[in-house]
């Protein structure tokens, strides 16, 4: 199994550690993709390294993406590449995103008819998206998976898991 991770500048640290090294724990081979190739920086100061473009992706080489929370999704957004990801992953594959990771889903249209939390912040922009907005730490609706926010992490990630379990006996 493969996932990717998209990242960029100001990245929430815990929601791209935790899940980062949760998969790799279960075996699932990981790909950083930022939209340039060097160093991105967190919201408390970490750096990663990417491995990837975006640009130079093929989401089917992927089953899993997975959109970290932070500032780092607005960057995210305004990139046709990130969001030519997300849209093929909502209609071909398993999606994860926590907090702001669905704003990069609401611009690639794929909320509208869904069901999904996120960071209080924008559940107005996902209701105006069309989606139905619960307040619960995680919320599964088909092959989209979201959570609320870091303080969330230990449930988003258990689902997360069974999601991923899931995928596999498919």
């Amino acid at each position: 199994m493969k996932a990717l991770i998209l990242v960029a500048d100001g990245f929430e640290e815990l929601t791209l550690f935790v899940p980062w090294y949760r998969l790799r724990e279960e075996g699932v081979k990981v790909t950083l993709a930022s939209p340039l190739l060097h160093a991105v920086s967190g919201l408390h100061g970490y750096t990663i390294e990417p491995n990837a473009r975006i640009h130079d992706l093929n989401p089917a080489d992927f089953d899993l993406l997975v959109i970290p929370d932070g500032p780092a999704v607005e960057r995210l957004r305004i990139r046709e590449a990130a969001v030519d990801v997300a849209r093929t992953f909502s209609q071909e594959g398993r999606i994860a995103a926590i907090g702001h990771g669905p704003q990069l889903l609401i611009s690639a249209g794929a909320v509208d008819g869904r069901t999904l939390t996120c960071s209080p912040g924008i559940r107005d922009d996902v209701r105006a998206s069309g989606a139905t907005y619960r307040d619960e730490p995680f919320v599964l609706d088909g092959n989209m998976l979201t959570g609320r926010g870091p303080d969330d992490l230990p449930e988003f990630t258990r689902s997360l898991m069974r999601f991923l379990k899931a995928a596999v006996k498919v």
